[in-house]
């Protein structure tokens, strides 16, 4: 069968359902056997296994998995209150922190909304928050620590940009670094928004309770120390980021089972292999969109693509506005791992004939990915949120929207200075 035909197949296959990878790795063989050798998508998959710095995503996979199926989003939840609960629009604030933190140790945005949004949706109705706001800001709160270390769009995309040969050379401890302050961007906007929501909403009568402060502390004595064993290693460059993500696995796994005997050991095996199902999904993902882009890079299509763009397209700023439009639209239709893995090789010379710094670029990348997760019609948060808390989809895009022109405001504000990103590299 023509070559052309059997990639249109597999296009209406994955219309109908076919999964994702599969339809990447057809194309890539379809692609690569018609150049005559077809083979070289299968050496993909076995040079994962040489790759340095890819045993990060299973082990802090593992790490995430351990806290969710743990008491730390209750303990995590009351530690935020107990610090942010007293200021206006106190406990959507508390929603913000703690989903941030919880998405960036998990790295799966619809685990957020069903672990965190099952404690914080009701409380927030309970606490006089409107039903719209409370919904589109537990929907839109599932994605937002995507740009927090250790998330794993962060590693993915750190891992790819190594591989790619950015300049500057750009690795997993760059972005981790890199993301810090535009998370915080993201974060800030949706907080100064709950304080601007909070002012008509009833406040506790005791604004700080010390005591309850002071008990939310020790009850979370033992995750307290993760978040600042990783910054610290990470920011002072005192250990590789395999070596975090064994240092944060193996100290989950011992405070989870040994120290809170939260997780029996006979869970242990269900844990680890719902993890790895994520891990082996990933990388599946990965070999597969790896595969493709040889195609790509065999049928010239960056230089196609360089050609295009810089006959259009005159400046950085017009460069990552068209991104931004661009990489919004896929985050609506594609998952975040295959986003990265695809584009990340095409997008990666353009912005570097910009003069964008490759950290920038994987910033403005994910924060258009993650702000794609809640995009009306087919954001794929939206539709968990409607599954969790039985709404029609349209109350739930309809509860976002105002959410969405926040992070808008907030994705121009990263993308008009790079420095937000490059600052803590030095750049």
């Amino acid at each position: 069968m023509n070559p052309e035909w059997l990639i249109a197949l597999l296009l209406v296959l994955a219309g109908l359902g076919m999964p994702l990878f599969a339809v990447i790795l057809g194309i890539a063989l379809v692609g690569l056997h018609a150049a005559g050798y077809g083979e070289a998508a299968l050496t993909e998959f076995y040079s994962l296994g040489d790759t340095p710095g890819l045993v990060a995503i299973p082990l802090f996979t593992l790490a995430g998995y351990l806290l969710s199926e743990s008491g730390a989003p209750k303990r995590l939840l009351r530690l935020s209150n107990a610090f942010l609960g007293g200021l206006p629009g106190g406990l959507a604030i508390v929603t913000i922190v703690a989903c941030a933190l919880f998405t960036a140790f998990t790295g799966a945005s619809g685990v957020t909304i069903v672990a965190m949004g099952a404690l914080l949706y009701p409380a927030l109705r309970q606490a006089g928050y409107p039903e719209p706001y409370a919904l589109g800001l537990v929907t839109v709160c599932g994605s937002l620590g995507l740009l927090f270390a250790p998330s794993l769009p962060l590693i993915l995309y750190g891992f790819v940009a190594s591989q790619s040969g950015s300049n500057p050379p750009v690795g997993v401890q760059e972005m981790f670094q890199a993301g810090f302050l535009p998370g915080l961007v993201l974060m800030g906007i949706l907080v100064l928004h709950a304080l601007w929501v909070g002012r008509s909403i009833p406040r506790p009568a005791r604004a700080f309770d010390a005591a309850e402060a002071w008990a939310a502390i020790k009850d979370a004595r033992w995750e307290l120390p993760l978040p600042i064993l990783v910054l610290l290693a990470i920011y002072e460059g005192v250990l590789a980021v395999s070596e975090v993500s064994a240092l944060t696995a193996a100290y989950v796994l011992l405070v989870t089972v040994v120290v809170r005997r939260e997780i029996r050991i006979g869970q242990l095996p269900e844990v680890m292999a719902e993890a790895m199902r994520m891990v082996g999904a990933i990388l599946l993902i990965l070999g597969a969109a790896k595969a493709l882009s040889n195609w790509f890079i065999d049928q010239e299509v960056p230089t196609r693509l360089f050609e295009w763009v810089s006959t259009h397209i005159d400046t950085p700023f017009e460069f990552l506005l068209v991104l931004n439009l661009f990489l919004l639209v896929v985050g609506m239709l594609v998952d975040i791992f295959s986003a990265i893995v695809i584009l990340t090789p095409l997008l990666l010379p353009l912005a570097q004939h910009y003069g964008v710094h490759p950290a920038h670029l994987g910033v403005v990348m994910l924060a258009n990915l993650e702000i794609g997760y809640m995009t009306p019609p087919v954001g794929m948060n939206l539709f968990i949120a409607a599954y969790r808390f039985k709404v029609p989809i349209v109350t739930v895009i309809r509860a976002c929207i105002p959410f969405l022109l926040l992070l808008g405001v907030a994705l121009l504000v990263i993308t008009r200075w790079p420095a937000l990103a490059t600052a803590p590299l030095g750049g």
